[in-house]
């Protein structure tokens, strides 16, 4: 299949996207397409897209159960209770690391990017009102540290990486650890100092009242995440494997019955399949595009352009994670499409499961800020940003995760 159908495909499903047409649909439309003008027939291009969703099931499964713990975190307010004792713990003069460090480590434990900002952002908005700080500086911190607690968390970009490259879950995460910590210190003592003074202009912004009476205690609130990374770690620490299918709800609900809300465990339950359903939806239709790309010449060229660029062969991972994260404008979608085309080739040099699926998954985080993806107008709406408010943050967002990947890659030079 030529890189031309692919490339086309891809396209297509951008202009769709772009233009407001349901992702996932998007993404089959530019699948099919895409296979067609690849040189397959009808027959051939649906089966090169089954094929693909086939490869991505059992990370749809994973992800489905994952929903458990991401439920429990939001639905009983302990993702809130966290955010706000990281932030009161550090003070409104180190407001902006307290913001980054907050969605850092929600996004560690397992919850969504955006759900993480969106969780934050309250607090954030209330602490800029009283000291006057633009709320497009407080979102450029708490999407950095969101950025760096993705790499290093179990959410779906990070089980999709690990899957596709058979690599263990736990040392995936635990590979992107330091880069993770850079991209935090590039994001509050390079980023938000050095931000052009018109985008630290201040205006009205509403601020939403929470009720801290509801809110569970920190104690209990940190029973969740805290059982999900020790059977994570089981695995390198003792050698006892416990899949992230199994882990990650099993500390959802120690979590949800520390916090005696046993009662809520369906209205979590039901919270956390609603939320991850639109990422499996996604998934599905992702896979089917992915299909296509795996079986065309799209890595080879690929390979090529990095070879005239005199690019070494290590750079075949981050590289394919951003351009992919790019054409999808998303972290998951891009890391499904990156791991899945080129798990074999990054293999094939010499490059370990582990390292090949960190690389690949700090890569989608160059470019999956875009405005053809939910993340762009999501973060930006729950700061109130206009469109062209939230545009210019895109070099900045591009920056933290060039960082990212960078680090990743000159680690695994390292090691």
């Amino acid at each position: 299949m030529t890189t031309i159908g692919a490339l086309i495909g891809l396209m297509l499903s951008v202009f769709l996207i772009i233009k407001k047409i349901a992702p996932a649909y998007s993404l089959i439309a530019g699948a099919i397409v895409g296979g067609l003008l690849g040189g397959l027939p009808l027959v051939e291009t649906v089966k090169m897209m089954t094929e693909g969703v086939k490869d991505v099931t059992p990370a749809i499964i994973r992800i489905l159960t994952a929903g458990v713990l991401s439920g429990v975190l939001i639905k009983t307010g302990a993702a809130t209770t966290l955010s706000n004792a990281i932030i009161s713990s550090l003070g409104e003069k180190r407001v902006f690391g307290a913001l980054a460090l907050a969605t850092m480590l929600l996004c560690a434990v397992g919850v969504f990017i955006d759900v993480a900002v969106i969780t934050v952002a309250p607090v954030a908005l209330s602490i800029g009102k009283r000291l006057g700080l633009s709320p497009s500086v407080l979102l450029i911190a708490m999407i950095g540290g969101g950025k760096c607690g993705n790499i290093i968390s179990p959410n779906p970009n990070t089980i999709i990486a690990a899957d596709n490259f058979g690599a263990d879950l736990s040392s995936v995460m635990l590979a992107n650890l330091l880069p993770a910590f850079l991209g935090l210190l590039f994001t509050v003592f390079v980023i938000v100092r050095f931000i052009p003074k018109r985008l630290m202009v201040m205006r009205e912004i509403k601020e939403e009242v929470q009720d801290d009476r509801q809110l569970p205690s920190l104690a209990s609130s940190l029973v969740a995440p805290i059982v999900t990374i020790i059977l994570l770690a089981l695995r390198p620490v003792a050698g006892i494997a416990i899949d992230s299918l199994i882990a990650l709800p099993i500390g959802g609900l120690c979590g949800l019955l520390c916090m005696k809300q046993w009662k809520n465990l369906l209205p979590c339950m039901e919270y956390g399949l609603q939320k991850m359903s639109s990422v499996a939806i996604l998934l599905v239709a992702t896979g089917t595009i992915a299909g296509i790309i795996k079986n065309s010449t799209l890595k080879d060229w690929i390979l090529n352009l990095l070879a005239q660029a005199h690019f070494d062969e290590v750079m075949i991972a981050p590289v394919s994670g951003a351009l992919m994260s790019a054409a999808t404008a998303s972290t998951t979608a891009g890391s499904t499409l990156a791991s899945a085309s080129f798990a074999e080739t990054i293999l094939a040099v010499g490059i370990s499961a582990v390292w090949g699926a960190a690389m690949i998954n700090s890569g989608a985080t160059v470019l999956d800020h875009l405005p053809h993806g939910s993340f762009f107008h999501t973060t930006g709406g729950v700061c109130e940003l206009t469109f062209k408010e939230r545009l210019k943050l895109i070099p900045y967002e591009t920056l933290i995760g060039a960082v990212l990947a960078a680090s990743t890659t000159l680690l695994c030079l390292l090691c």
